[in-house]
């Protein structure tokens, strides 16, 4: 018996990974030239730096990327600090504040005005409750009042890096999920935690050296074309560089993006409407004592990432930039950032990576279109954040959908 994995973004890699630890014979093929999907790093030769292709931020709490990166022997690399900090400034007023949450999920913080968001009372506080009650079908908006100092200064910000779509309009049970998994558990639930030194060192390049090392074929540059099918049953898969037969124990991992797996699935129920991101990277070292995330409010920028060798920021839901000139997007984002951390307004050596599709919208339309990973043929299954994971698209969705995949090929070898 053999598992083709096609796709190597971190659904594939996680899939791939856990099929491999069972002992099964692994082949992963991606159709780009290197792993890594949207979660990928590269040297940029304008800025003269490796960098991300986005800051993707993980959360102490997310255990299925807890589990990936023991698998590949990369939990190092995550690094943040001990408590749980996130600082925040509102451009508009210049007001600054730390929400510090305790560790237990008694959430006393939210009393301590040192610890929580100015203005807040504990009523505002309550009033989110409404969020782990939402249903499907139901947008934010329609299970809690959107406005107050909670909202605006904590929850909204929050929410929007999560679900990537404005947080008013997103499905209520996505964002009650990510509340459930994070906020209503406690701090020790959502430390941030950043990929050090960076995407392909913490995710990517690990896992390449985990398949290498079990006995893995990863096959770059060979993009699948299509599915030759046989009632409920995948008989061949159809590369850039030929046919590849299915044999009768065989099982396919098909973890590509949605709109390329409704292309080879005709039928298949998939997102098809996507948010973008975008992404700011500056060759500057950040002044002594910035904090590692910042939030910032009434900005254009919304989190500012302060790396060794470089400040980077991330603004989500980024649809209306996506067709901005890049040098203009990196003149905005910096002045922003040089009056945060009071830097020179000379904008230094930077780039902007624009990801057009970088998740779906986390809409309830959308939300219904997300298909479960078993399909209508036997020997293949999906895998990607953009499944039915019960996540927003997230690193950790990603990684869960990888580790279904796998666990459904699993159940079917015995």
């Amino acid at each position: 018996m053999k598992a083709y994995v096609v796709g190597g973004g971190l659904a594939g890699l996680g899939a791939a990974t856990a099929l491999c630890e069972t002992g099964l014979a692994v082949e992963l093929s991606e159709a780009s030239a290197q792993a890594g999907g949207r979660c990928r790093s590269y040297f940029d030769p304008q800025i003269g730096l490796t960098i991300d292709n986005g800051n993707h931020l993980v959360l102490s709490g997310n255990h299925a990327v807890r589990d990936y990166l023991a698998r590949i022997g990369a939990s190092h690399r995550l690094t943040g600090s001990a408590e749980t900090r996130f600082p925040f400034i509102d451009l508009a007023t210049r007001q600054q504040w730390t929400v510090r949450p305790n560790p237990g999920a008694a959430p006393w913080w939210i009393l301590s005005p040192d610890r929580g968001v100015p203005g807040a009372r504990f009523t505002d506080f309550l009033g989110m409750a409404g969020l782990l009650r939402g249903k499907p079908g139901q947008r934010v908006d329609e299970t809690i009042v959107c406005k107050g100092p909670v909202w605006d200064r904590l929850m909204r910000p929050f929410l929007l890096a999560a679900l990537n779509t404005d947080p008013e309009q997103a499905a209520a049970e996505l964002a009650g999920q990510v509340v459930r998994e994070t906020l209503a558990r406690g701090g020790a639930a959502y430390a941030p935690r950043v990929p050090t030194p960076g995407l392909a060192a913490a995710f990517v390049n690990p896992a390449l050296d985990f398949l290498e090392r079990h006995g893995a074929k990863v096959r770059l540059q060979r993009r699948l074309l299509g599915l030759h099918t046989e009632g409920h049953q995948v008989k061949a898969l159809e590369f850039s560089d030929g046919r590849v037969d299915i044999g009768v124990e065989d099982r396919i991992v098909l973890a590509v993006p949605p709109w390329v797996a409704s292309d080879l699935i005709p039928g298949l129920s998939a997102p098809d409407a996507f948010e973008g991101i975008v992404n700011g990277h500056f060759r500057l070292r950040p002044p002594p004592g910035a904090p590692p995330i910042m939030g910032v409010l009434n900005a254009t920028v919304e989190w500012i990432f302060c790396f060794e060798d470089r400040i980077s920021v991330t603004v989500s839901g980024a649809n209306r930039l996506i067709g901005e000139p890049r040098e203009g997007l990196a003149n905005i984002l910096w002045r922003e950032v040089a009056e945060v951390l009071d830097l020179d307004r000379e904008l230094p050596p930077w780039q902007v990576v624009k990801e057009k599709r970088a998740t779906f919208a986390a809409t309830v339309e959308q939300q219904r279109r997300r298909p479960r990973a078993p399909t209508a043929f036997h020997n293949l299954v999906l895998a990607g954040d953009w499944t039915a994971t019960g996540l927003p698209a997230t690193i950790e969705g990603a990684l869960r959908s990888g580790d279904r995949a796998a666990e459904l090929i699993q159940e079917t070898c015995t």
